[in-house]
């Protein structure tokens, strides 16, 4: 598509499950994507591996919450080795940065030493959270960032999170891939309810929260 896209036609096409993509980072269009199958992460239904859970635990990152939004969204677009390059153009920037500023995107920041080590972002609205993109410049920070994400979600009392699609490293944390009627049904019973979007889980939070999800044995995995 080539017109110019504002934030609220992409609030009415997440309300109807489709979603904005650019082919690359330096590409000035867009064009909608609504997938056949859809990823979503059941909230009741997170694996966190075992030795996740140790590193979580021994406290070598600090998580925050919608504290560096932009620096979030720039790691997500950024290249690297793995990601020469990126769906993240400079129109989605601008306009999940507006939405950012209208209360609706969120981010999760991982640090570590002072540094943001990973982190993601998405877009809140009703009992649903879509998920955008993640990124990870020191090992398991994503991971740390999606665990510490279900938590805040199911604290806020949300019921969908949104993954766009399935890959590995979303499957082992029990991401599945369901039909898009299914999907639709799920939106739009998530979009008619509210949820409460929160700060960063506090450190009692996210004990009680490791304790009560299930562990997985999987750890071959990066990012």
């Amino acid at each position: 598509m080539t017109e110019q896209l504002t934030s609220e036609l992409l609030l009415k096409a997440y309300a109807y499950g489709v979603f904005p993509m650019a082919k690359s980072r330096e590409d000035r269009t867009v064009f909608w994507v609504q997938p056949k199958l859809r990823g979503v992460l059941p909230l009741g239904g997170l694996h966190i591996p075992r030795s996740l859970k140790k590193t979580i635990r021994k406290g070598l990152f600090t998580v925050t919450v919608d504290r560096a939004f932009t620096q979030v969204l720039e790691g997500c677009a950024e290249t690297t080795s793995v990601r020469p390059d990126t769906w993240i153009n400079e129109q989605i920037v601008e306009l999940f940065t507006e939405l950012h500023h209208a209360g609706l995107a969120h981010s999760v920041e991982v640090w570590r030493d002072g540094e943001l080590a990973g982190g993601l972002y998405g877009l809140a609205m009703g009992s649903a959270f879509f998920g955008e993109s993640m990124f990870s410049r020191v090992t398991d920070a994503s991971k740390v960032g999606l665990v510490n994400l279900v938590g805040i979600l199911r604290r806020g009392r949300f019921n969908l999170l949104d993954t766009q699609f399935i890959t590995d490293h979303l499957a082992r944390f029990g991401t599945v891939e369901i039909s898009q009627k299914e999907y639709l049904g799920l939106l739009s019973s998530a979009l008619a309810q509210s949820a409460d979007w929160g700060p960063a889980l506090t450190q009692g939070e996210v004990e009680g929260f490791l304790s009560n999800s299930q562990a997985s044995t999987h750890t071959s995995y990066t990012g």
